[in-house]
């Protein structure tokens, strides 16, 4: 590609030039009354166009700027698709997406469903279960058209969950374009904090398991020396690279779910008691727990544009059918029927997890917490690879030398990180649902209805009697409900502990 500058003479002139190459920071809105744009946002935009296209960035005191592709959004309606030229070293194959879609979404939280019947009846949280799954499924549906959307307007192949933020601001009105750099800060902030986060309980989670099947048939050590143990093999798990080979550990971990669930179910099958027995609906100052412990089993935002954008035909990942939709329908399926049963089966004595329910005495029940812990352990590199993949990108220009021994290097250094924080605080738990509460309503209900919002402000717009305005209002307003239920139910679960 040949790059053609405009000298400081010609800023602020609209500048035609061969095919669709255009100076970016400057562009004729016919929408405004012929008035010409050259706002700070446009310069910034340049960052991505240049990356994405493989054209350096050549400035000469703030007057040479460089020609990319317009990103007008009728490139929307044709001309440029981002799928053809994506380049992806190892791309993922829609059931290998498929498959992590499951792991991601299916974690230790499907064994608390119960407890969260408990909390909310038979009949109304199977209702709540549904509607939770299918706006938390929506979000992430609009988030991913709202990618495609802002990637053909800027011509770019590929965005990140945090380029998507930072550029529906940009490329939105300008009273929103401040508040872009922001939104950017907040995504990778809540996702790298978050996600570590659920590393760490993950090495609490395996650690307990594991000590719980030992104690009761080798030796009673110490649950700090499980966490110990695990650490060369955490290592070596996530000196893995791509998600294309971390699919097997992904579909390993499913089985064993899945098996898990299966012996769990032969046993809260036997001698089921009548749906009678237990209260269709609970009193309403129940329902915060409930609603607090399904929106954060459910909401797998964190690995969705990971996923997507590793996709060898990533058209596949939202649509009717789509991998996104199946997916999402098997886990709120799974999520049902296991809150359902699990709350009839063990009414008001349902514990926090369900196979805590399960006979003590007896080794098929005991090798349940084996492959459960192990199916969680399997999951550890899927929640690290998004946290690394922000912190790698934010400071591998200061490793230009040998970056593939500092990217190793940074590796083992953030797993050790999050084992040594899970031996320091075993029962990390509550404080981590606490993050997660803050972080998970934001990042899988409030901003995806955000940039929505703001990608389609201008074009196509509001909709008749602004329905698109009121649509994701109502979202936002249920993601503020789910961040308050949540952090009061963790902040219920700190003072328990703290109690204790």
């Amino acid at each position: 590609m040949s790059h053609h500058f405009a000298g400081a003479g010609d800023v602020g002139v609209p500048l035609k030039s061969t095919g669709s190459m255009r100076p970016i920071i400057t562009e004729l809105d016919n929408n405004k009354r012929g008035s010409i744009r050259t706002d700070v946002a446009d310069l910034v935009m340049v960052k991505y166009k240049c990356s994405s296209n493989g054209v350096p960035i050549t400035q000469t005191n703030g007057s040479t700027l460089p020609l990319v592709p317009g990103s007008s959004k009728d490139a929307e309606f044709g001309g440029y698709n981002p799928f053809d030229h994506r380049t992806v070293q190892y791309p993922t194959t829609d059931m290998e997406t498929f498959i992590h879609l499951l792991k991601g979404s299916l974690g230790s939280g499907i064994l608390a469903m119960p407890l969260a019947f408990l909390n909310a009846g038979l009949i109304f949280g199977l209702i709540a279960t549904a509607v939770i799954g299918f706006v938390c499924t929506y979000c992430v549906h609009i988030l991913v058209k709202s990618s495609h959307k802002l990637c053909r307007r800027m011509q770019v192949p590929a965005l990140g969950f945090a380029d998507v933020a930072e550029v529906a601001f940009l490329a939105g009105p300008p009273a929103f374009q401040k508040f872009s750099g922001l939104f950017r800060g907040l995504v990778n902030t809540f996702l790298t904090i978050d996600l570590l986060g659920c590393c760490c309980v993950y090495i609490v989670f395996v650690a307990k398991n594991i000590k719980q099947v030992m104690d009761e048939y080798i030796l009673d050590i110490n649950v700090r020396w499980y966490m110990l143990m695990m650490l060369p093999l955490v290592i070596a798990m996530n000196l893995i690279r791509n998600l294309k080979y971390l699919a097997p550990l992904s579909m390993i971990a499913n089985i064993l779910v899945g098996t898990c669930m299966t012996i769990t179910f032969w046993y809260v099958f036997q001698d089921l008691p009548p749906m009678r027995s237990v209260p269709y609906i609970t009193d309403w100052h129940k329902w915060p727990l409930f609603f607090g412990t399904a929106i954060f089993a459910l909401e797998g935002i964190g690995v969705v544009m990971p996923l997507e954008n590793n996709m060898k035909t990533p058209q596949h990942f939202i649509g009717c059918p789509s991998v996104l939709n199946i997916g999402m329908a098997i886990v709120v399926v799974l999520y049902s029927t296991v809150g359902m049963f699990g709350f009839l089966k063990y009414g008001d004595d349902t514990e926090g997890s369900i196979t805590l329910n399960l006979p003590k005495d007896e080794l098929l029940a005991q090798s349940v917490k084996v492959m459960i812990a192990i199916a969680i352990f399997l999951t550890y590199s899927l929640q690290f690879y998004v946290p690394f993949e922000i912190i790698w990108k934010g400071s591998k220009h200061r490793f230009t030398s040998h970056p593939m021994i500092f990217e190793y290097l940074l590796r083992v250094i953030l797993v050790v990180c999050t084992v040594l924080i899970a031996i320091a605080c075993p029962n990390l738990g509550p404080v981590i649902s606490l993050v997660g509460a803050l972080c998970l309503s934001f990042l899988g209900l409030i901003l995806p209805s955000c940039i929505d919002l703001v990608t389609s402000w201008e074009e196509p717009g509001l909709g008749k009697l602004y329905w698109r305005l009121w649509k994701n209002l109502v979202i936002i307003m249920f993601g503020i409900l789910g961040l308050v239920t949540g952090v009061y139910c963790s902040m219920l679960d700190i003072i328990v502990q703290f109690n204790q």
